[in-house]
């Protein structure tokens, strides 16, 4: 630790002494990730990171504090609607439906025979894609899912001997895709409300109009980059069995309370059906994945799924759950409202217009790079595509890059560093789910694996598509 930051300073120091000042930008972010990479926790790193970015533009203490609070608002009522998913997904899991699915693949693994743990190996992962693919369309409830259907199946995982950094690339992978290339759901948000929107106020003064058909072809290729890391991650990278200790004793799996087991009577199943519908409609009526996980907490209660007087312990045990991720998503939003107030993004942006010249492989590669380091920081895809949209566009079209090379460059730039992200709601999510026993670390299970997989084969793929479309 001492190591790291007396290197950081003294390249901070070199380049100050020479006449060259660090971009508040690049400051904050370099900061931030290496903090989380000597174990600093999250939110200390967010937080101190935060702070010096807001120091080096010139904003002094009051005014980063200020900036800093100004922007938690936001992130507060995403960790709040995190916090009722979690209390959702407690009262699901004593429906009993999960721990029967769990129960019937845990007795398709109890024989010795290879070929039939390897086909249940298998399907595990096709369900952990569908389920994926699912909760960003069809049931757009984003990470809720994760932790209800993967504590249950940790004892499989573990007597399968699969290396949950694997699962950790396949939800991480999935996930992104599946709101980057179908257009309904959290994808009908990024896709049409975000990305074309953005295309087409920018791209306007240069005579650049795109159309709805447009954002899924751009964003193929780049999608089909994620899935040949996911692939590389399962095939190559992750492969070989690895052997996970029993749960810590202060892991939730360990402290779970004993729950007797519930049989599955009509009653029961069809108000927890009806609780799910609820909690879909009235999220999509609303627009709010808070009101939909309050009314289906709420049926789940009367249903008699769990008893009425428990109600305060299956939200505590929620409220638990994901509070870690409510706290630095919530700290989170305060670190990308300050960088985004210091100012220093758009020259750091303008000056990678300056360098590349005319070039445009190189361009095309350093946009995404750009697009990649800044979204590390924000850790939200969503939020960085209106930032990189007004430099971006018109760079791209200046280099000669089509209409539909243009959208893929600005798509794939924003996307590149969500999964991967320690702040990302990814990458917690998944580590909500594999970390239940307490063996799954965040930053060297799932940051780091899910950034190179996830990250590197898209970059990689969305380059070449920029030059090829």
């Amino acid at each position: 630790m001492v190591v790291t930051v007396l290197g950081l300073a003294a390249v901070y120091g070199a380049l100050e002494l020479t006449g060259n000042p660090v971009n508040a930008v690049v400051l904050a972010i370099v900061v931030m990730v290496a903090l989380c990479l000597i174990k600093v926790p999250v939110t200390i790193a967010l937080l101190a990171a935060a702070l010096l970015g807001g120091l080096q533009a010139g904003m002094g203490m009051e005014g980063a504090l200020g900036a800093f609070n100004d922007s938690l608002l936001s992130g507060a009522q995403v960790g709040l609607t995190y916090v009722m998913v979690g209390a959702l997904a407690v009262a699901l899991s004593r429906s009993g439906l999960i721990e029967l699915f769990a129960h019937w693949v845990t007795t398709k693994v109890g024989t010795d025979e290879q070929e039939t743990n390897k086909g249940v190996k298998w399907a595990l992962y096709g369900l952990f894609v569908v389920a994926s693919l699912l909760s960003q369309n069809l049931v757009p409830v984003h990470i809720a899912f994760i932790p209800i259907l993967i504590p249950p199946l940790l004892v499989v995982l573990n007597r399968l001997k699969i290396d949950r950094r694997a699962v950790a690339c396949i939800l991480a992978c999935s996930m992104s895709a599946a709101y980057l290339l179908l257009p309904t759901g959290f994808g009908a948000i990024y896709l049409n409300e975000i990305l074309l929107a953005n295309v087409n106020d920018f791209g306007a003064d240069h005579g650049l109009t795109a159309t709805a058909d447009m954002a899924p072809r751009a964003m193929f290729w780049p999608v089909m980059g994620l899935f040949a890391g996911m692939l590389f991650a399962v095939l190559v990278t992750y492969r070989k069995p690895r052997t996970y200790e029993a749960p810590l004793s202060t892991s939730t799996l360990a402290t779970a309370p004993a729950t007797e087991r519930i049989k599955l009577r009509p009653y029961p199943l069809i108000m927890t059906i009806l609780a799910l519908a609820a909690a879909l409609y009235f999220q999509i009526a609303f627009d709010s994945l808070l009101m939909g996980a309050m009314v289906g907490f709420i049926l789940l209660s009367i249903g008699g799924i769990f008893r009425w007087n428990a109600q305060d312990d299956v939200f505590t045990q929620g409220l638990l759950m994901m509070a870690q991720i409510a706290v630095i998503i919530t700290v989170a939003s305060g670190f990308a409202g300050l960088l985004a107030q210091t100012g220093h993004i758009e020259p750091l942006i303008a000056a990678t217009a300056d360098f590349v010249g005319g070039n445009k492989a190189f361009g095309a590669f350093l946009m995404l790079f750009i697009g990649l380091f800044i979204t590390i920081g924000f850790g939200d895809s969503f939020a960085s595509v209106p930032i990189l949209a007004p430099i971006y566009i018109p760079l791209a079209l200046e280099l000669g890059f089509s209409p539909l090379a243009t959208m893929a460059l600005l798509g794939a730039s924003a996307v590149l560093g969500d999964a991967g992200s320690p702040a990302s709601t990814i990458s917690l999510g998944v580590t909500a789910g594999l970390n239940a026993d307490g063996r799954h670390d965040h930053i060297k299970d799932s940051v780091i694996p899910t950034f190179l997989h996830c990250n590197v084969g898209m970059l990689l793929f969305a380059w070449v598509t920029a030059l090829m479309l």
